[in-house]
């Protein structure tokens, strides 16, 4: 959904500002730190003790030879001696902090959230296999109404304008909610980077299409000359990130830039045409902007799942569904407008 990329870019402000209060106040409690320094060296922690903690992080054993290595699912999942002593030290000392009534703090910039088979935050996961499922349905749903529902040109290509867009649309979306749930699994440095290069492809993508659309651009030529300079600018900036500096400051400008400018372009659209399933891209513009309260309330998660975040990405399921409904809609009234020309 388009409204969940640029809304994204709000996220990264809040989440930006609210780390730097707030990111360290947890691993830099003397307590939690001397339990995890103790941890790296004895292997246990609160009674729990890791056979892995005989290897460093990277893999190699400290008292043994060179195939002594530590185990593969272990090296994949990346949960090494460091990651299970942070992770038990934090749960161990939230729940002293919780005997004397004291609030959850974040470690490392994050909540203290419950692992469920090994997946780091499992709300988020579920809830991005749930946005990543509503793409993949709403973009088979408009596959078949293009191609088997509605009339075809005599080279069989459909009469919709704009299909070849969302066509690309869904697979951004789709790949970006997938990389979305492995990142929620497990934060590591590759991970991150895929969730954020391709959530910026996404809006970067989102916001050529709105122009597009919001501006009847249906001549060819034309399109390449709106798309160069985004595209351009979309992968200098991916490349930046991952090859240059992860640049988190950089990034959050560059995201709100983009994110403002669709919604601006969507919200004065809607306000203008007299498209008639317009109420509904007005409900993803409103919906996606309330939903966005959740993102700067930002409370510690429920029981060790359901935080801030987590509901957010619920939020957007339904909304989704919504946004697809309205590129549906829309496939059929310009294939109506088109067939009436043609006669």
């Amino acid at each position: 959904m388009m409204i969940d990329r640029y809304s994204i870019a709000l996220f990264l402000v809040f989440s930006y500002l609210v780390g730097l209060l707030d990111a360290s106040a947890g691993d830099a409690d003397p307590r939690y730190r001397g339990c995890v320094a103790e941890c790296e060296k004895t292997g246990c922690a609160g009674g729990t003790c890791f056979p892995h903690c005989k290897f460093p992080s990277d893999g190699v054993a400290n008292d043994g030879p060179w195939y002594m290595q530590e185990p593969l699912y272990l090296k994949w999942k990346q949960w090494d001696c460091q990651s299970d002593c942070r992770y038990n030290c934090m749960i161990d000392r939230e729940k002293e902090r919780e005997a004397v009534g004291h609030g959850p703090v974040k470690y490392h910039g994050k909540w203290p959230f419950t692992r469920v088979f090994g997946i780091q935050e499992p709300a988020s996961v579920a809830f991005s296999a749930l946005n990543l499922a509503m793409h993949f349905h709403g973009w088979l749903s408009f596959f078949i109404l293009l191609y088997y529902n509605l009339p075809l040109r005599q080279d069989k290509k459909a009469y919709y304008e704009y299909a070849s867009l969302w066509h690309i649309y869904g697979l951004l979306a789709m790949n970006s909610w997938l990389w979305s749930a492995v990142f929620h699994s497990r934060d590591v440095d590759l991970t991150e980077k895929l969730d954020y290069s391709s959530a910026v492809a996404l809006l970067g993508y989102s916001l050529i299409v709105s122009i597009l659309r919001s501006f009847n651009v249906r001549v060819e030529a034309a399109r390449v000359m709106v798309a160069a300079p985004f595209l351009a600018f979309v992968t200098t900036h991916i490349l930046y990130l991952n090859f240059y500096t992860f640049d988190y400051g950089w990034n959050m400008k560059v995201c709100v830039a983009i994110g403002v400018a669709q919604l601006l372009i969507w919200a004065i659209w809607v306000g203008i045409t007299h498209h008639p399933s317009r109420w509904k891209l007005w409900v993803v513009v409103v919906g996606g902007g309330l939903a966005m309260l959740l993102e700067i309330y930002d409370f510690p998660p429920y029981q060790g799942f359901f935080d801030a975040h987590a509901i957010w990405h619920a939020t957007t399921i339904p909304l989704t569904c919504l946004w697809w409904s309205f590129i549906r809609d829309d496939a059929k009234f310009r294939t109506s407008i088109l067939l009436k020309k043609a006669k």
